[in-house]
């Protein structure tokens, strides 16, 4: 698309279903099918106001969290559960998107062609052909997470895609603006979304967070700072609540909802979300107008003004291991636990951190 073209203002929508764990790669079919049925729901309701041109769904919407919640062994789930991009789900999706004639976002546990022996957590876009046409690998996990992330396996990581901004940053230019992905634990960190806005990104997907750290205002704090930081759309899709498995009498709110939107000057553009039953977060999202300001603004467009060179200092030294899962697979929690607690040491020991006067 050429940059002389407008993009029209459209509507985005964070869905917020409800999700059942699966235990095997045959039971994600009952949430994709819950997925489309929200989907068209919310859109029949929406587009009273404007096409909905952007459907963004949360982690775990697909497979649940059934690899943490139940410590499964790394390369047994590769086998009962992670999907291959592209492959039977996506092409679910990729109809789903022809249909409501609008860009999805979805994340998934999936495997790597050139890492086979792995699976990995990645966030992938569809566009309105049905066709993917991004994907982001995450890159910062949860202690008792067992995805991969690239650090884990950075020499073949860097063997394959290099060690420019696209190969962990990447950022899709698309006809309803520049698109990047983060998920869950990644938007607790500013360089996660940093990394994407210096690459270009207009708009990023961030979804997901459990409770307590939704109601106590984490979720919120952290949405609000990515997209004021980095003067971008930030939409941020949360599951509703979570059936562990097929077999649970009663799904648990675990998230508690609050699906939001967020424009390029931290504002809360969609209204509050409840968790437990299925529902969406509907805003606004006008690419030219982020546009106009990050071009006019001498003040909250914060990139241009960057020293680069004096932030290079902060990260000189390496905290945490790489290379960690190059020979073996992610460890299960409470050996993994142990790789967590001797990098929070490393701080100590450093004198990054002081520690607390002991009794």
């Amino acid at each position: 698309m050429s940059s002389d073209t407008p993009i029209d203002q459209y509507m985005a929508l964070a869905l917020q279903p409800v999700m059942v764990g699966p235990k095997e790669r045959s039971e994600i079919q009952r949430n994709l099918d819950h997925i489309a049925e929200l989907a068209f729901a919310a859109k029949n309701v929406t587009e009273i106001e404007l096409p909905v041109r952007l459907y963004a769904i949360p982690e775990g919407a697909l497979q649940g969290f059934t690899d943490e919640i139940f410590d499964w062994d790394h390369v047994d789930y590769i086998k009962r559960l992670a999907i291959e991009i592209p492959g039977p789900e996506t092409e679910y999706l990729g109809d789903l998107a022809r249909g409501l004639d609008g860009f999805i976002i979805a994340q998934a546990k999936v495997t790597h062609p050139e890492i086979p022996e792995r699976f990995f957590n990645c966030a992938f876009v569809i566009n309105r052909q049905g066709e993917v046409i991004h994907k982001h690998y995450k890159m910062q996990v949860f202690a008792r997470e067992h995805s991969t992330v690239p650090h884990d396996v950075w020499d073949k990581w860097v063997e394959l895609y290099g060690e420019g901004l696209d190969a962990f940053f990447p950022v899709t230019d698309t006809e309803i603006g520049r698109i990047g992905c983060l998920i869950c634990m990644e938007g607790s960190y500013p360089e996660t979304a940093r990394g994407l806005a210096m690459n270009g990104a207009e708009i990023i997907y961030r979804p997901s967070y459990p409770e307590p750290y939704v109601s106590n205002g984490l979720w919120e704090i952290q949405n609000r700072a990515r997209a004021l930081d980095n003067t971008c759309y930030v939409v941020s899709p949360n599951p509703a609540s979570y059936a562990p498995s097929a077999q649970s009498p009663f799904p648990l709110d675990m998230f508690g909802g609050r699906s939001m939107i967020i424009d390029y000057q931290g504002r809360m553009i969609t209204g509050e979300t409840s968790g437990g039953a299925a529902s969406y977060g509907g805003a606004i999202i006008n690419i030219e107008a982020l546009r106009e300001y990050r071009e006019r603004s001498m003040w909250g467009n914060w990139i241009k003004d960057l020293r680069t060179e004096q932030y290079r200092l902060i990260y000189d030294q390496p905290l945490y291991e790489k290379n960690r899962c190059i020979d073996e697979p992610p460890l299960k929690h409470a050996p993994n636990d142990e790789v967590v607690r001797a990098a929070r040491d490393r701080v100590f020991e450093r004198g990054i951190w002081k520690r607390p006067a002991r009794r």
